[in-house]
């Protein structure tokens, strides 16, 4: 792979090539990409979104959508720094082609910005709960009407599929979906395969799936612009990561592992004296002892500590990827940047902490119970009233629940897969807050 190639302006429907020089430097094209993210409404709808510990009155607490603007924040910095690196290997990108360190910052912030933008309601257990009404639920009967990818799509429903889709499907008005650059798009497919075959390799790149069946063709055209290596040797589809995906991926890492473990000790699920000392484990060698005793109360004693381990690993991350960039660009490089990090013992000490503390705590399985009920019914009557409008054998009921579809819902596709798969996207799409209340009319009990 080569950078200039992997640094595409281009965007769905273009018919001329998009120079990097002739860019407008007031708004650049890759600006642009995280502009079109913030302002859908696919993007707002994380504010009601469930991160890890329910929404709740304390304001602390985060949702997915302020996860994901510090993941931005994060990456934007990882990008430029790692920007600025590239350029001094590789001149010609700036003198020839006029690439700035910034453009490299844009690219890794929007696509982070953008990487929840698929994940349904409910955290993971909503993503889970599609998957499982059709691999062990009533979802089961549609097995027989797919072919095996497509089923497997739906058994193993990925948030960062969905997410691929919500910015690339075509809709009436709204050809290429939010029409980003095929850089952006890039740096954003963290898993550039298809659902089967599951894990063939011990790959970062094959952990997950990053599009449907239903986008195959346009991760194909994406692929093919950017340069991307194709890794498997027969027809199911799988290619290296774009190198910029490591960055959104260690952006992600960080904020999770650091923030979900600040929500914790804020809660007070996890004791301060414990949580403390495992912070500053990550920050020795850079921790001020004054500037920290001189903090009298612990959240800001946690927030110096968070600001510092953030800064600690961003530091690192940047010359983890420039130490192995040849590797990345190869595509021989198989491992996520932090499962490399000197500090891997200690942020796995506090994970270990915020899966036992945080992740098993009550508040947050009683919300993944009811989140997989409430998934689970809301899909039991729409994929019901789907078949039955594919058979021609609609009720009186069914027919109602037609008209609380949004239009741009295309139900008339020949394929029953297309159906299900909107479906499952429209599910997806729901607040927290709004799966809860179609949940209450299909079971009549909104009054």
């Amino acid at each position: 792979m080569n950078w200039e190639q992997l640094l595409s302006l281009k965007r769905f429907g273009d018919t001329h090539k998009r120079i990097r020089k002739e860019q407008d430097e007031t708004r650049l094209g890759f600006e642009v990409d995280y502009d079109r993210i913030i302002f859908s409404s696919e993007f707002r709808s994380l504010q009601d979104k469930t991160q890890v510990i329910p929404l709740s009155q304390i304001d602390f607490v985060h949702t997915r959508l302020t996860h994901s603007l510090e993941v931005s924040v994060v990456g934007r910095s990882l990008g430029r720094r790692v920007g600025q690196e590239i350029l001094m290997k590789y001149p010609h990108l700036q003198n020839i082609h006029g690439y700035q360190a910034n453009d490299f910052g844009a690219i890794v912030a929007a696509a982070a910005l953008a990487h929840d933008i698929g994940n349904p309601p409910f955290g993971h257990s909503g993503e889970k709960a599609i998957g499982e009404f059709f691999k062990n639920g009533k979802g089961k009967q549609f097995k027989s009407h797919l072919t095996d990818k497509e089923y497997q799509d739906l058994c193993d429903f990925e948030g960062n599929a969905n997410g691929f889709k919500i910015l690339t499907e075509s809709r009436l008005g709204r050809l290429g979906g939010l029409r980003l650059s095929y850089a952006t798009l890039g740096a954003f497919t963290k898993y550039p395969k298809e659902s089967l075959p599951k894990k063939p390799t011990a790959h970062i790149a094959d952990k997950k799936y990053g599009f449907f069946q239903n986008e195959k063709e346009a991760f194909i055209e994406i692929a093919d612009e950017l340069g991307l290596i194709k890794r498997s040797a027969n027809e199911d589809l799988s290619y290296s990561r774009h190198p910029l995906a490591f960055l959104v991926e260690a952006a992600d890492d960080i904020c999770y592992t650091i923030i979900d473990f600040e929500d914790g000790i804020n809660l007070g699920l996890i004791d301060e004296e414990y949580a403390l000392e495992y912070l500053i484990k990550l920050v020795r060698d850079t921790i001020n002892t004054n500037n920290y005793h001189a903090l009298s109360n612990t959240e800001d004693r946690i927030s110096y500590l968070r600001a510092l381990a953030i800064s600690t690993l961003i530091n690192e991350t940047v010359e983890l990827f420039m130490t192995h960039e040849e590797a990345i660009l190869n595509g021989t490089f198989d491992k996520s940047l932090m499962d490399i990090s000197k500090y891997q013992a200690q942020i796995k000490d506090i994970i270990k902490i915020s899966v036992e503390k945080v992740y098993q705590s009550e508040e947050v399985v009683d919300k993944e119970i009811a989140g997989f009920k409430i998934v689970d019914g809301i899909l039991d009557v729409f994929t019901d009233t789907i078949f039955n409008h594919h058979q021609g054998t609609l009720s009186n009921y069914h027919k109602l629940i037609l008209k609380i579809f949004p239009k741009t819902l295309d139900l008339n596709q020949e394929n029953i897969y297309h159906s299900l798969l909107g479906i499952c996207n429209y599910v997806a799409k729901f607040s927290d807050s709004k799966a809860i209340l179609i949940h209450k009319k299909l079971r009549g009990t909104h009054f």
